[in-house]
């Protein structure tokens, strides 16, 4: 099996996405996305990442992962690193289509037949006009699967809709608003109080069966997470997700062990050695890894191995793409410290349906994967309808 043809696609309805399919001799593709930047990624992919690649025979992820590993730029998780962990889950994608063999079972797996997942409540077009994890980028959607502005107007209302869903988990982030006002470095009592309704009217609406999850998108100074994980004490969320920036491991540290509630991390930590301080460290009780973000899931196995090794479950990052998705399930199905995989119903209900179908079935909060070869998706044709999407594509007689 020889590599012939990089092609990406980015969709005009989500601006920040960027298909790839890697096109081998034999017909067979393999599927991977990227998120972010997605016209800089692009540009990468085939002005750097195709001359290396194109022409590989039988090309193994370690291998290409290994050769496309940046000089500059590999401690964050940056074009390259999302362009390169994009490539990499479709030679996994590719490499079990050529087997016939799910991921999950080339990972070493199934370690479980099936995943519980949590909805995040974004909306449709969330994080969609730009690459700004700013409220201005929130999307203005209304509707069915409105489930953002739901969080932040009727959050008893969703917690108790989800809840006839199946599902056992839900993220909100109430405090973003706060965090933009004074630049995070405090939050008035008023702003706290507003904030805190949200998870009140949660518990007030379901009880202690919804786990709660409290993202604050690293926005945060560290005196006023503290300020803000004290006051969630009462209400026991299940985690705090990003109360400040993962790097700022020392800070970290110190407000996990001031406060008492559980704090996760890791989307936006790359690689093995992104995550090493903060596991030694004791500061996190949960690896939020980002499949592609990380650089893939030849990465992202490493990382979930490393957190096994301090005891540390990891719950995979959504939010970037479907194909993505779906190799986050396969890593989860083999890992046994996967404690459940994150979900956005809204996506999955509205935009991710337009990239790909075949992704994990889910039904009562419960996701299974099917037992199609590689990660079980296939392509929607529509996308390379130059009106849905822009497409390039480089091959091997010109990368």
């Amino acid at each position: 099996m020889r590599l012939v043809a990089l092609e990406t696609l980015r969709p005009r309805f989500q601006k920040n996405l960027c298909v790839v399919i890697l096109h081998a001799d034999n017909g067979l593709v393999g599927l991977g996305d990227a998120f972010f930047q997605s016209a800089a990624v692009e540009s990468y992919l085939h002005e750097h990442v195709a001359p290396l690649i194109l022409g590989l025979e039988d090309p193994s992820p370690e291998a290409v992962s290994a050769q496309l590993a940046p000089y500059v730029g590999f401690q964050g998780g940056g074009v390259e690193v999302r362009g390169n962990g994009a490539v990499d889950v479709a030679l996994w994608d590719l490499l079990g289509r050529q087997t016939g063999q799910t991921v999950a079972r080339l990972l070493g797996g199934p370690s479980r037949d099936e995943i519980s997942v949590y909805n995040t409540c974004a909306g449709p077009d969330y994080i969609q006009e730009s690459s700004a994890q700013r409220s201005s980028n929130w999307g203005d959607a209304v509707g069915q699967w409105e489930d953002l502005t739901a969080f932040m107007e009727r959050p008893g209302e969703l917690a108790k809709d989800l809840y006839a869903e199946g599902l056992r988990g839900m993220k909100v982030w109430p405090f973003d608003h706060a965090a933009e006002a004074s630049a995070g470095t405090r939050i008035r009592p008023d702003e706290l109080a507003k904030a805190l309704r949200v998870v009140s009217d949660i518990r007030d609406a379901v009880g202690m069966d919804m786990d709660v999850m409290v993202e604050l998108h690293g926005l945060w100074s560290r005196r006023a997470a503290v300020e803000i994980c004290h006051a969630l004490e009462p209400y026991r969320p299940f985690w705090v997700e990003d109360p400040i920036r993962p790097d700022a491991i020392d800070s970290l540290q110190s407000l996990s062990n001031e406060v008492g509630v559980p704090i996760a991390t890791g989307e936006t930590a790359t690689g093995r050695r992104g995550f090493l301080p903060l596991m030694q460290s004791g500061a996190i009780s949960y690896a939020t890894v980002d499949v592609q973000w990380t650089g893939g899931l030849t990465e992202a196995r490493k990382v979930a191995n490393l957190a096994d090794t301090f005891a540390i479950p990891i719950a995979p990052h959504d939010c970037t793409g479907p194909i993505t998705l779906a190799a986050c399930f396969h890593l989860s199905m083999a890992q046994p410290n996967a404690l459940f995989q994150e979900t956005v119903r809204s996506f999955l209900r509205t935009w991710y349906p337009r990239i790909a179908t075949g992704l994990p079935r889910i039904s009562d909060g419960v996701a299974t994967l099917s037992s199609e070869p590689g990660l079980g998706l296939t392509i929607n044709e529509d996308l390379r309808d130059p009106s849905v999407a822009h497409r390039r594509v480089s091959r091997i007689d010109s990368a």
